[in-house]
């Protein structure tokens, strides 16, 4: 087996040791969130019961943001990327199609889908806060599903990308806007398969069917006169799904490959997948990536949106800041640095894995399974009658800064075109489980979210969270995929030992690490990169053992390993 240098270094999680006696202060003001964003997933109108968001596309727009995505029936609008207005759509027939594109051109929004081999069509709207979509005519054809992909460059010129497929090139073609989009020449080849050379193109939970996956999704950013041509591998029903990318000098290329791919990859955590994406600017200027997070157990296509910072760098090349990426982080309101190393709030995961009761559990669907930070399993009650609870116990008083209450919609018969579905409930936390206090109240809730961030105004100490169903639920049950606590006040640095770094030998696009426990540690990112000065990728575990397959087959790479 073949060695690979490595580095380590290690910092153990936050942990309270004492319970404070001062009044904690109230909390700053400011816009946090936490992935999967906040949004009315859709129920969609096929096969099981279940919600699904996915292949968004992000713009700001004459001064708000809106976000389309797949299968959701409308679209949303922010001012701040923080907080999502929805916009029920019926003006575009094709608004329920897959893999959206959107491009603004001459001070409107213009949007199209995948077909399945109709004429493609188009739709306008200079006011897209309010559903007035104008289809415009066409001359642009595309055989089969093709997730297509609008690029305008600086000059004016239009472009159309498109591909999804496991043997089928990314393509790309310059339009006519003027004329229909009518095609100015052929298509060109800008991406082939290669999976043999990159294991994260291969299909399988962790990229080991060795066997070439669908690449997909092509979207085009440009920064600094470079062109850049991000797609989507291997499968959406993964959690290795990711997006890499290739660079050009022209908007049809030819494009090279950039070595740092996969830029967007989230395997670990509460929720895995970020691949099929859109890289856009924010207000300021900023870089952000909004791609398709996955849960896939009722269906392939169960999935849910983040929303992640990113980094362009002339050394480092593009890459997404992911290291906890489904913990609270601020959306900042300037422009950063940008090498700014992500906008966390700092504070600690002190859910996992804690004692879980609850009013009753439907068989099969235990208390601990909503302390587990896996989104793939969750507890259900037996019933979806008002006072059915779910309780954790931190083990010991901790200072809580926020709830997630990722709600999982146990046995519901719920079908598009029905509308939102709202929750009614309430959040109480208490010191010693006998006395408790509303830190959310819920119970006249009008909002349909159900990866809800509760914010506390002010810190508590608790050693006990419970959430409580207050409207009984018709036709399904009160269930959490998880109840997520974060806060703690304290942080304790330790460096851990015993990194071993193992290439296989056989298939170098595997590697397996191994590292000594770091006592009282919550948990783990495994760091890595192919410059040795800027580790610019990065996946969490629970676990002391990390093994991948979504590396390059030729490129040297470099590790750490941190403790939180």
């Amino acid at each position: 087996m073949k060695k690979t240098t490595a580095w380590l270094m290690g910092l153990v999680g936050t942990m309270l040791a004492t319970a404070c006696s001062a009044p904690l202060p109230q909390q700053e003001e400011k816009l946090i969130i936490c992935n999967p964003l906040e949004l009315n997933y859709r129920f969609q109108p096929d096969e099981m019961s279940r919600r699904e968001a996915a292949d968004p596309v992000c713009i700001y727009f004459k001064d708000a943001y809106y976000l389309f995505a797949s299968k959701s029936g409308g679209y949303w609008r922010s001012e701040n990327l923080a907080r999502w207005d929805y916009i029920p759509c019926h003006t575009i027939p094709i608004i329920m199609d897959y893999a959206p594109t959107i491009m603004e051109y001459k001070g409107e929004l213009y949007f199209t889908a995948s077909s399945d081999g109709r004429l493609t069509r188009f739709f306008r709207n200079a006011h897209p806060e309010r559903d007035e979509w104008v289809e415009v005519p066409t001359k642009f054809t595309l055989p089969g599903q093709h997730d297509p992909a609008f690029f305008k460059d600086d000059d004016g010129r239009v472009y159309f990308f498109w591909g999804c497929h496991d043997v089928d090139p990314i393509v790309g073609v310059e339009v006519d806007p003027e004329d229909g989009f009518a095609p100015l020449g052929e298509p060109v080849v800008i991406v082939e398969h290669n999976y043999k050379q990159y294991g994260w193109e291969v299909p399988g939970e962790w990229n080991d069917d060795d066997k070439a996956g669908w690449n997909e999704g092509p979207a085009v950013l440009k920064h600094k006169g470079k062109y850049y041509l991000q797609y989507a591998a291997p499968g959406t029903q993964f959690r290795t799904y990711g997006d890499g990318y290739y660079v050009a000098d022209n908007p049809l290329g030819p494009y090279t490959y950039a070595e740092e791919s996969p830029f967007s990859i989230k395997t670990g955590g509460f929720i895995g997948g970020a691949g099929h994406g859109d890289t856009f600017r924010d207000k300021y200027g900023n870089l952000w990536h909004v791609a398709t997070m996955r849960i896939s157990v009722r269906h392939w296509f169960e999935r849910r949106i983040g929303l992640f910072p990113v980094t362009i760098s002339d050394e480092y090349g593009m890459y997404a800041h992911q290291d906890f990426a489904d913990f609270p982080f601020e959306i900042p309101t300037a422009k950063v640095d940008e090498r700014h190393d992500w906008h966390l709030t700092g504070y600690n995961l002190l859910s996992r894995h804690k004692q879980a009761t609850a009013s009753s559990s439907l068989e099969g669907y235990a208390p601990e399974l909503a302390a587990d930070e896996q989104v793939e399993t969750w507890w259900s009650a037996a019933s979806g009658e008002v006072g059915e609870w779910f309780m954790l116990d931190l083990g010991r008083a901790e200072v809580v800064r926020a709830v997630q209450v990722n709600l999982a919609d146990q046995d519901f018969q719920v079908w598009a075109p029905h509308g939102d579905v709202v929750y009614r409930y309430v959040v109480e936390a208490s010191a010693d489980g006998r006395q408790w206090q509303t830190v959310a109240d819920m119970s006249a809730n009008t909002v349909d979210a159900p990866h809800r961030l509760h914010l506390l105004e002010r810190p508590i100490e608790a050693r006990y969270l419970r959430v409580t169903n207050k409207e009984s639920i018709a036709d399904g049950k009160f269930s959490l995929y998880d109840l997520r606590v974060f806060g703690g006040d304290k942080r304790l640095d330790v460096v851990a030992t015993g990194l071993q770094v193992t290439r296989n030998a056989r298939d170098t696009r595997r590697f397996e690490l191994t590292w000594d426990a770091v006592p009282e540690a919550t948990g783990y990112i495994v760091r890595w990169g192919t410059h040795q000065g800027r580790l610019t990728h990065s996946s969490m575990t629970f676990d002391t053992r990390f093994e991948a397959g979504h590396f390059n087959r030729d490129s040297d790479y470099f590790f750490e390993v941190v403790a939180f």
